[in-house]
């Protein structure tokens, strides 16, 4: 089960940098999230409107660091059209196929109103990412996508083999505060999830927070994985949070938690 990390714990770097940190933490494979940008704001490396040369960029950055950006962040853009939307899903798509992911991690959609046009796009480009060698994987989300079934009900409408879901442990709790279990939810999902996500969660007197690192929150990741395993998932997973008020402190933290997952 390949073990990777994203660039959220390091996003206050610019991508290359924080390709390099990854990389001396020990992993091979990075999800590309935000990082730092020229514009001084967060922002994903890779995106729909990214030129050829923006891909190609980010694809060297990987590979200088040695690398696989086997993930990207993506999602739908609910303000346009849904044609319109439909083709900008196209767009992220075909660049992430050129970056070198095969993963493309979607986030769902907060307004459940609008559940149809997900479905209707989905169902649109679900056959560009499968001749793209694109899968998208949608992992619990608040919105349409809370519940264990939720994400069933979604995945059984698409009904694509480019289409399956991610766990995420930590947003179950997250955004049900503290209502939903994970190891409640991986039995019924685990035979339809293509990736995971390392994210624990606390809850406090401010109410959920997933920045805290894992194994020191509320879920049983050993747990966890034992279903997962048991349901026919083989990876690949990327830690996604952990805690602290530095980079050091982060970067530690990202380091004790590869060690982690590796016993878990």
């Amino acid at each position: 089960m390949n073990t990777g990390c994203t660039t959220r714990p390091y996003q206050e770097l610019d991508f290359p940098r924080a390709c390099a940190a990854i990389a001396a933490a020990g992993f091979s494979e990075v999800a590309v999230y935000y990082n730092a940008s020229a514009a001084g704001t967060p922002a994903i490396p890779v995106t729909a409107q990214s030129t050829a040369a923006d891909v190609a960029a980010a694809r060297q950055a990987a590979s200088a660091a040695g690398l696989t950006p086997s993930l990207l962040l993506g999602g739908w853009q609910p303000d346009l059209e849904l044609a319109a939307a439909i083709d900008d899903y196209r767009r992220l798509i075909d660049n992430a196929a050129a970056l070198g992911a095969c993963w493309l991690l979607d986030l769902g959609c907060d307004q459940r109103e609008l559940r149809a046009d997900y479905l209707a796009l989905m169902q649109a480009v679900a056959p560009h990412a499968e001749a793209a060698g694109i899968t998208i994987t949608l992992k619990p989300h608040g919105g349409i996508a809370l519940t264990a079934a939720d994400l069933l009900a979604l995945y059984g409408t698409v009904a694509h083999p480019a289409f399956r879901l991610c766990f995420d442990p930590g947003n179950f709790i997250y955004y049900s505060a503290g209502a939903i279990r994970p190891e409640d939810c991986v039995d019924a999902l685990a035979p339809h999830c293509a990736t995971a996500i390392i994210k624990d969660c606390v809850l406090g007197p401010g109410g959920p927070d997933v920045m805290v690192t894992p194994g020191e929150g509320l879920v049983d990741f050993p747990q966890i994985f034992r279903q997962l395993r048991a349901g026919g998932f083989s990876g690949p997973v990327y830690l996604e949070c952990v805690a602290g008020n530095s980079a050091d402190d982060r970067d530690e933290n990202v380091r004790r938690t590869r060690t982690r997952a590796l016993g878990w």
